[in-house]
């Protein structure tokens, strides 16, 4: 990898969501001074150390004129509408935020490279999503592209796009992330609904959790890991798309029984109910990654298996059940 010089500024978009708070904290532990910006329509992140610049992704011209002022070193591209059902619900803003504004973005940071005259590299955060219904599997950087839905169109949009970028001499890595979890995934997110519900069960809080397709398999990983690898796709001595995943998937069925495991309970099916109205329109039914480039590439490699992050994300969610119950008033 390409060291950092001393002194060295990042910019991250999407520094309020669970990668963005992962890498905004591996960045400053380097030493790197961390600007980023800050959605003007969600609460402000508190991350010490990190300059916040409130702003919308979307405002091209504002956001344009930051980056050529901060003319930064690195470009984590991490903002999104995030959620594939919400792209069902708003097709149209998610083309413009993870579509036209991530492309801006990339134009912004060659338009600063060219001002500042030292290079800038640039990290787009791209989906396995873009697959689609993938004709192989596992996926790798040459499997076609054929996404669907507006989540995934958009995503390919701005991936195919980060190719477009590295011929105009922008270090462009477009870095393919398959699912990634952590204790700070929000609650509407499937893994972070199970989990918090599987808690709430164990401490008898509620009795159901109510799902929509069990069957869906994803390749689940850390998000730690995957935010180490943008870092490493960030400074590659030459600009590429990787797919970053851990090569083996679970069905959603696998992490609820997973969860329920943890907390002690074998019969679990009991306590889920299945909701069709919860099914998508269009689910990929399976999507697994080859991660092969990037191992051999970047150095890369998951450190984290499937039934310890499922473990992880179930015990931080009881320890919150615990810390609400002990700052309860007593009766």
């Amino acid at each position: 990898m390409t060291p950092l010089s001393s002194g060295a500024v990042a910019f991250i978009t999407g520094i309020s969501g669970q990668d963005g708070g992962y890498l905004a904290e591996r960045l400053l532990g380097e030493g790197v001074e961390v600007h980023a910006l800050a959605n003007v329509h969600e609460p402000l992140p508190d991350i010490a150390g990190v300059e916040l610049h409130p702003g919308d992704l979307t405002d091209v011209t504002s956001v344009r004129r930051l980056v050529v002022d901060l003319a930064p070193d690195e470009i984590y591209n991490l903002a999104a509408l995030s959620s594939v059902a919400q792209s069902w619900e708003q097709p149209d803003l998610t083309a413009e935020l993870n579509g036209s504004a991530a492309v801006a973005l990339m134009e912004s940071g060659l338009q600063a490279q060219r001002g500042s005259g030292r290079p800038v590299r640039f990290v787009q955060a791209s989906s396995a999503e873009i697959f689609g219904e993938p004709d192989r599997s596992p996926q790798d950087e040459s499997t076609t592209v054929r996404p669907l839905n507006p989540y995934g169109a958009a995503k390919a949009f701005a991936h195919l796009s980060a190719h477009v970028y590295r011929q105009r001499g922008l270090h462009t890595a477009g870095v393919i992330l398959y699912n990634h979890e952590s204790p700070r995934r929000p609650r509407h997110f499937v893994t972070r609904k199970i989990t918090s519900a599987v808690a709430e069960i164990a401490r008898g809080r509620t009795e159901t959790l109510t799902l929509g397709n069990l069957e869906a398999r994803r390749d689940w990983g850390w998000a730690p890991d995957y935010v180490d690898a943008m870092v490493r796709a960030a400074r590659a001595e030459v600009a590429a798309d990787f797919v970053i995943a851990t090569g083996t998937s679970h069905s959603v069925r696998d992490f609820v029984a997973t969860a329920f495991a943890h907390v002690g309970l074998s019969d679990w099916e009991h306590h889920v109910e299945v909701d069709d109205a919860l099914v998508r329109p269009t689910d990929a039914s399976e999507l697994r990654g080859d991660s092969t480039r990037a191992r051999q590439r970047l150095g890369w490699a998951p450190t984290v298996d499937f039934d310890e992050i499922v473990g992880r994300m179930v015990e931080a969610d009881l320890l919150e059940l615990e810390a609400q119950s002990s700052s309860s008033p007593s009766r």
